[in-house]
């Protein structure tokens, strides 16, 4: 099944992946780009292929993130060793993400049946979330759920130590899908959107303004490439809310999050699902995104959306997630090899629609990846 990957020699490059992805640049070999893999495939792949023991997050770490400061290490090297030696040119960070979730109540859980099963797998919240009410709001560990700055501080020496010379780091966090999923709920969101505005208001701007000071603090370190934010604010057929309420209450924050980067030298690179058609050119031309990601070929296929708009934006992966799970080998290359023919050589980095989850079979993962490795080989 695996022939070429994981490389042995592998050359990451982000200031070329940069350049590529601006469109200054003409790709002299395809880049990969992913916005998360889950740690199942990460485990599989390392134990099977790289013949080296996967300690899992959870028995690293076993709660506090910092308990222990060996495993914090271990937990970084071993994933920075896998984006290594697939052949990316960066990792990706969602670590603030990760450090909200765990210190939040654990959300709907059931079953997970994927291929990877990591026993059970977590649901957004559709009902209510943790604020319903002012009080709600008064009391809630707001404190508490983020890093503190001896903890970032630790967290980023470590990564700087470990990363290999030409990787960086892209950042990850998100504001609207967090409120919608977690703080508020869907249906407590919606309801509280018309009953009490003033609430949805302030625990926007409370979150949004928390996710601006992790980013001042750290998109300015040399490890960093880019700020890989990420809220999913479509489905199938259109936006979960509407445009005016993202207008009002979501985008100023994007903005400033992409001035932040931008300040810097650094990229914003936007994760979003769903049909954004109604609010695409505002996310090119007023919050001035970079580069976008995640897309489903029932909404708009990647190659479609690079004729659109590839020549204001880069493009950020875009293999659909069905396909990717569902083809036979064959027809999942020639698929790949369609996409490559249409997106590349400039703004384009190939990967997945959203994320390499651990019901995708790992074989097509790698025919992907060696697809894109391959490519200009055989032109």
């Amino acid at each position: 099944m695996l022939k070429t990957l994981p490389l042995e020699k592998p050359s990451p490059d982000f200031e070329t992946f940069r350049k590529v992805i601006s469109g200054t640049k003409k790709a002299q070999r395809v880049h990969f780009a992913e916005l998360g893999i889950d740690e199942e495939v990460m485990q599989a792949i390392t134990e099977r292929f790289l013949q080296e023991k996967w300690v899992p997050e959870n028995e690293l770490l076993n709660g506090d993130f910092f308990s222990k400061p060996k495993a914090v290490e271990q937990y970084i090297r071993q994933r920075v060793r896998f984006f290594y030696r697939m052949g990316y040119d960066f990792v990706p960070d969602g670590f603030a993400l990760a450090y909200f979730l765990r210190r939040c109540p654990k959300p709907r859980q059931a079953e997970d049946t994927a291929i990877l099963s990591r026993g059970m797998r977590s649901w957004a919240e559709e009902g209510t979330g943790l604020i319903s009410s002012w009080e709600d709001f008064e009391t809630f560990p707001w404190e508490d759920i983020q890093p503190s700055e001896a903890e970032l501080e630790a967290y980023y020496t470590v990564m700087a130590k470990t990363l290999p010379d030409g990787m960086k780091v892209a950042i990850a966090h998100s504001l609207y899908e967090q409120v919608m999923e977690i703080i508020l709920g869907y249906e407590g969101l919606f309801f509280l959107m018309v009953d009490n505005p003033p609430l949805v208001k302030e625990v926007i701007n409370r979150w949004g303004g928390m996710i601006y000071n992790f980013y001042q603090k750290i998109v300015s370190l040399e490890i960093v490439g880019a700020i890989f934010h990420a809220d999913d604010f479509g489905y199938k057929t259109g936006l979960i809310v509407s445009p005016e309420f993202l207008r009002q209450h979501i985008f100023p924050w994007l903005k400033k999050y992409a001035s932040l980067a931008h300040g810097q030298g650094k990229m914003f690179w936007l994760h979003s699902c769903g049909n954004l058609s109604k609010i695409m050119d505002e996310l090119i031309d007023d919050v001035k995104i970079d580069a976008f990601h995640s897309f489903q070929d029932e909404i708009i296929p990647v190659t479609e959306f690079k004729k659109r708009y590839g020549d204001r934006i880069g493009i950020l992966g875009g293999v659909d997630m069905d396909k990717l799970c569902r083809l036979e080998n064959i027809e999942l290359r020639s698929y790949v090899r369609s996409i490559l023919q249409e997106c590349m050589p400039y703004r384009y980095a190939l990967g997945s629609g959203n994320s390499i989850a651990n019901y995708i079979p790992l074989e097509n993962y790698f025919a992907m990846l060696e697809e894109g490795l391959h490519w200009f080989d055989k032109q």
